[in-house]
């Protein structure tokens, strides 16, 4: 499949105009090469037939020229020498004519005396030593190459006498004009025709093997050129889509279709505590959760995607919620190639309903405290009053404790008046640089002896430089003796508070961690809502007020537990700056 993409996305990528410019371009360049070629050749061929047909003229006439000289003038018969030189196969005929076209020799006596068909001007011809040629066709279609000039046997050194014996008889030698003779010699062209046939055939197959091995350099030059754009480009999406998955912000999981993993993000890998190097080719049981399994067995069949919320419990007993969509991946010819799934972890999704729950909540509290104080204050006002006056005027013991216990309670309905309408209202804070190290350290001197009185060990870890914060002491110190307090109770007899206290990412961060009973899971979400306790005697409003304070400040508060191993706060201020 991959390969089909590739090859789909090279012709995609090759222009077509290419295919025809390089035709274009080469065509014209490799059929002038061939017609060169030709011409080369059919000059050659003339040269050949010229020298051939100038020889065999310069034969005669020097035969002839012997002929004279030896003084054997009375033997010796001109169509003899013609007949003996025109045995040559490639030699049609061999002629010689005066200037008035008689034919006073030629290779077959019969034609000798009659008249030489032809339109050449015979008597410019004489006039020149110049050898000449043209090309005739016979009757019969087959071309002759004639090559034709002024016969010359003999230097001028002999008369018109000599040259008068050399013909037969019967011409008349008194005529002057039988002195001016023309000599022709006709060659057969079949052979060269057929020669020319055959090699115009070849150069034009030549011609054409060059067009088409130009041609196919020409485009494999720009095959080449597209591969390399296109693998470059292949490269170039492939290095995105890489960083693209391994950068979103969801995890995201490849099953191919024999459920191996194909791809795996570094989301994912963070979600399902799972480290990228050690999944990749590995079997999906080997690797993913159980309710993940689940999901891809159920789509397997499915041709739509399946999106489900569900709490996945990890490999290493973790439960988080999830938002999974799992999807079915094909071919575009619809072949099975295996799963695609989607997921988002839902806990900060469903941490903040809940705050929008819990803000909800409050702000009906609001409304309520508003008019519940007032009225609750005046009446415990006058039974406060009532009971001091009873106390003070009576002088039964019996009868003053009860006034006095009166007295306490009141106190107390009066305090949780107080927490409520400070946990209705606003909180104002007032923000100063203050070290955060003497912070720390003034609040644990608040419980030092309750702390004693319970064996219980505290310990502080705070940075060599001091860090300084900007926010309003008294209440940061409130929120760490309610921190302290809920600690301690929670440790009984014996046990260690640790604080600790460091920077990071332009704040700082207070842990404040217990050794005691811990907080079960189902109430860790909620111990931050107002009247909300594990305690008998708590209002559960500690915590609430804690989370609005330390709002107050931008900062944030989350904790940690395990039931019978201990609870750690974490505060995170935010503006932290060292001074050195």
């Amino acid at each position: 499949m991959i390969k089909k993409i590739i090859n789909n996305k090279f012709w995609t990528g090759f222009p077509s105009w290419i295919l025809i410019g390089a035709f274009v371009v080469l065509l014209p360049i490799f059929a002038f090469m061939t017609v060169q070629n030709i011409q080369r050749w059919d000059t050659y061929n003339t040269r050949l037939l010229l020298e051939k047909g100038t020889s065999l003229i310069r034969s005669f006439e020097a035969g002839t020229r012997t002929g004279i000289l030896g003084d054997y003038i009375g033997s010796f018969h001109l169509h003899n020498l013609l007949t003996e030189i025109a045995i040559q196969p490639y030699v049609s005929y061999i002629l010689i004519t005066d200037t008035e076209k008689t034919i006073v020799a030629h290779n077959n006596p019969d034609y000798e005396g009659g008249t030489y068909n032809t339109d050449i001007d015979l008597k410019k011809v004489y006039q020149s030593d110049e050898i000449r040629w043209h090309i005739i066709k016979r009757p019969d279609k087959i071309k002759i190459f004639e090559v034709y000039k002024k016969f010359t046997p003999v230097g001028g050194i002999y008369g018109d006498g000599i040259i008068r014996k050399l013909f037969n008889p019967r011409y008349d030698i008194k005529n002057p004009r039988q002195s001016e003779l023309i000599i022709f010699v006709g060659l057969d062209m079949t052979s060269a025709e057929q020669a020319r046939v055959a090699d115009t055939k070849h150069y034009i197959f030549t011609g054409i093997v060059l067009l088409l091995i130009g041609f196919a350099g020409v485009v494999l030059l720009f095959m080449t050129q597209s591969y390399r754009n296109t693998k470059a480009s292949l490269s170039r999406i492939k290095v995105f889509s890489d960083h693209l998955v391994e950068n979103m912000p969801i995890g995201l999981i490849a099953v191919d279709g024999n459920r191996r993993i194909a791809s795996f993000n570094n989301a994912a890998g963070s979600i399902l505590s799972l480290p990228f190097s050690g999944v990749m080719g590995k079997n999906i049981k080997e690797i993913l959760p159980e309710g993940l399994l689940n999901l891809i067995d159920g789509n397997h069949n499915k041709s739509s995607a399946v999106e489900i919320n569900i709490d996945c419990v990890l490999n290493n007993g973790e439960i988080i919620p999830l938002e999974v969509g799992v999807s079915i991946l094909k071919d575009e010819n619809g072949y099975f190639l295996g799963h695609i799934i989607l997921f988002k972890d839902l806990s900060e999704v469903q941490s903040l309903r809940r705050e929008i729950a819990r803000s909800q909540r409050l702000a009906s509290l609001g409304s309520l405290a508003a008019g519940v104080a007032h009225e609750i204050r005046n009446p415990l006002s006058s039974i406060k009053g009532l009971a001091t006056y009873f106390m003070e005027h009576n002088e039964k013991e019996e009868d003053k404790e009860v006034a006095k216990i009166i007295i306490q309670e009141v106190d107390r309905l009066n305090r949780v008046v107080s927490q409520l309408v400070e946990l209705a209202r606003p909180v104002s804070v007032s923000k100063k640089p203050v070290p955060l190290k003497s912070v720390i350290e003034n609040s644990i001197k608040l419980l030092e002896r309750e702390a004693l009185e319970k064996n219980i060990q505290i310990t502080t870890h705070t940075p060599s430089e001091e860090i300084e914060i900007a926010l309003d002491k008294d209440r940061i110190t409130q929120v760490l003796l309610n921190l302290y307090l809920n600690a301690i109770e929670s440790m009984g007899k014996g046990g260690k508070l640790s604080v600790d206290v460091s920077e990071k990412e332009n704040g700082a961060v207070i842990k404040v961690s217990d050794t005691g009973s811990g907080i079960g899971k189902k109430d860790l979400a909620l111990i931050f809502d107002p009247y909300f306790t594990t305690k008998s005697t708590g209002t559960g409003l500690g915590l609430a007020i804690v989370h609005n304070i330390i709002e107050a400040h931008d900062g944030k508060i989350t904790v940690q537990s395990l039931p019978g191993k201990g609870t750690v706060f974490t505060v995170f201020l935010p503006g932290a700056k060292q001074n050195y």
